[in-house]
């Protein structure tokens, strides 16, 4: 391939402004315990008692950057679940730490490392952690979505 042809990066960054947060390019070291520098713990949700036991990080999708998609990295801890839902944006869940379990409609299906779940819209889902470690997966979805519709 002639480098005429070969693809390029445009590595544009932009300056960061007082009128607030704009695109720029940026690393979040990840730490070795499934935690990125920078990067804050949240609650999975701000209320609620249709969940339990979960953890949410954005890796991508509130620091600024202007995708169309946000990156969220979530922790289950044994015996925790998260609301069952529906949507009408999609989900692609990424399995990185440890065995869940994760309903889709009326259907129940164990997940482990690096297996990769779709979850198309308006499709009622939960997943959970009924194991002894640690249940974390990332999270896939639209930058704008629709509010979970509890079930």
């Amino acid at each position: 391939m002639s480098k005429k042809n070969m693809p390029s990066c445009d590595c544009k960054h932009r300056i960061i402004s007082k009128k607030g947060p704009v695109e720029k390019n940026h690393i979040y070291r990840h730490k070795g315990d499934y935690s990125w520098a920078g990067i804050k713990t949240e609650l999975y949700k701000p209320e609620g008692n249709d969940w339990s036991s979960i953890i949410r990080r954005v890796l991508i999708g509130s620091h600024g950057e202007k995708t169309g998609f946000h990156i969220r990295y979530f922790e289950i801890e044994p015996g925790g679940c998260s609301s069952f839902e529906r949507h009408r944006h999609e989900h692609a869940v990424i399995v990185v730490r440890g065995r869940g379990e994760v309903r889709i409609g009326r259907n129940n299906y164990t997940v482990g490392f690096l297996d990769t779940v779709y979850i198309k819209p308006d499709t009622p889902h939960r997943l959970k952690n009924p194991f002894k470690e640690p249940f974390g997966f990332l999270c896939i979805v639209n930058a704008k979505r629709d509010a979970p519709i509890p079930l």
